[in-house]
């Protein structure tokens, strides 16, 4: 018999509290249910599981492994073949895998279909998020929501970026140590989006919102009970710690203490419009938060994935880096990149590009995920879709074929804000340095929503000599 020491049972416990929880939750409703529900005849084959639970406590060992949540989704597929359904937090889930599906979908968003997400992911964020309002409000605050994304705004944006990532990149290869790319991007990401919503610079004021919004978005996929320990009860507790903070700040703007010009500031001016023309306080504080959390996680471990992949085709690399030289010998010493040098990036955004019709009927009530991972590694849409090959998109692609920000009324507003950030980085890196990866290991992170690397992606910068890239031979 295995006798674990007291602090390794500590450990233990207290790192899988959710999935201990699930556990005895399953086994007390199978005392009641000695058989799973199976379906399959006539429809989408798939297993529902136990009533409530499902499969849910699959999904939440998946998303614990280093194979990623994302394992869950393929052994399926294995399973049941490409289309098929099952139960988690409480709700059954189709997963639709074609670009025909997709538009479907897409077509007939709050028509057919409108968009949710599991609760703990609702509670985290705010049932005000342009995430989870219903149809009736989305329209107007996607609206009033989009000052950020003008080309204005954008503007202003890159030009902040670039200083700030010209800055922390020299530093570090100054220092010649290798770091985590996936935290200097998650970090670089977080204080460029602090700093245009709410011109937020403070060192200390940073720290403490960054370690709320990454309990936060740890608590998105968890099992939504509010008890000490877990995950959902943490991300809980930082929500409500930003949400005051976020208040004051909102105050001191009201009462003239402070003054910026930023995205906070334009809301606040709105005070006196007509309802339909402003936002409240909740429906401000619940999107400032979406905006962080989704700006922050994404666009950084898309950067970090673009990174490794660079290093590992250097014919890539070396294309990429040629078109980046191309701007920089065009532009003053030190000057700052434009909006306008980012469009003079073809290449660029195709590298950016290369991240990791319904004939079923969906039952009223059924939630149906868009499996955007399947259709971009459909090898009947992308030739070789698993190898990283950015002028597969020299052509024009299937419509709803590439969908990573998604399509119709929900497109991500953040979408052209993403492209944008990755474009500064992937031109300040490769124009400027040469990097080798310090940990080739695969395996992703644990509990993370998006895949990343457990690693980190760490690497080590070396600035050209003399600010010149010697070509390899």
């Amino acid at each position: 018999m295995l006798i674990l020491p007291r602090e390794e049972l500590i450990f233990f416990f207290m790192n899988y509290y959710d999935l201990i929880l699930a556990a005895l939750v399953s086994i007390g409703v199978t005392i009641f249910l000695s058989k799973a529900l199976r379906s399959g005849k006539g429809g989408i084959a798939g297993r529902l599981g136990l009533p409530f639970v499902g499969e849910t406590f699959s999904f939440l060992s998946a998303t614990n492994s280093t194979k990623g949540c994302y394992d869950f989704v393929r052994l399926r597929r294995l399973w049941y073949g490409k289309w098929f359904k099952t139960r988690l937090f409480g709700k059954i889930h189709v997963f639709v895998p074609s670009a025909e599906g997709a538009r479907t979908i897409f077509a007939n968003d709050f028509l057919l279909y409108n968009k949710g997400y599991v609760k703990s992911m609702a509670d985290a964020v705010g049932k005000n998020s342009l995430l989870c309002v219903p149809k009736e409000s989305h329209k107007r605050i996607r609206r009033l929501l989009s000052d950020p994304f003008s080309m204005n705004s954008l503007s202003r944006f890159v030009q902040k970026l670039d200083d700030m990532l010209c800055e922390r990149l020299q530093k570090l290869e100054t220092e010649g140590e290798s770091f985590r790319l996936l935290d200097f991007n998650m970090k670089v990401a977080f204080d460029a989006m602090c700093n245009m919503l709410m011109s937020i610079t403070d060192a200390s004021m940073l720290k403490q919102i960054e370690r709320d919004c990454t309990a936060v978005s740890d608590a998105m996929l968890s099992i939504p009970l509010m008890i000490p320990g877990t995950k959902y009860y943490h991300g809980i507790k930082a929500r409500n710690r930003l949400m005051k903070k976020f208040e004051a700040i909102i105050a001191s703007r009201r009462s003239g203490e402070e003054f910026s010009d930023d995205f906070l500031q334009s809301m606040v001016h709105r005070d006196s419009c007509p309802a339909e023309e402003k936002l409240n306080d909740m429906e401000i504080m619940d999107n400032l938060l979406t905006l962080i959390v989704a700006g922050q996680t994404t666009t950084a471990a898309a950067i970090m994935w673009s990174v490794k992949f660079l290093s590992e085709n250097n014919q890539v690399q070396d294309r990429l880096r040629e078109e980046q030289l191309s701007i920089l010998r065009n532009k003053p010493v030190g000057a700052l990149l434009t909006l306008e040098d980012l469009n003079n990036m073809p290449y660029g955004s195709k590298v950016g590009k290369n991240r990791h019709s319904i004939g079923f009927e969906i039952k009223k009530g059924w939630h149906v995920n868009i499996d955007a991972t399947c259709i971009h590694y459909d090898a009947a849409l992308y030739k070789d879709p698993l190898q990283f090959n950015p002028s597969r998109f020299d052509e024009m692609q299937k419509p709803y074929s590439y969908i990573p920000f998604g399509s119709g009324p929900r497109t991500c507003l953040g979408m052209n804000m993403a492209k944008v950030t990755m474009l500064v980085f992937l031109h300040r890196l490769t124009s400027g340095y040469k990097w080798t990866v310090d940990n080739q290991d695969p395996s992703l992170e644990k509990k993370a929503h998006i895949p990343r690397l457990r690693s980190g992606c760490p690497i080590t910068l070396s600035a050209f000599k003399d600010g010149k890239y010697t070509h390899r031979t």
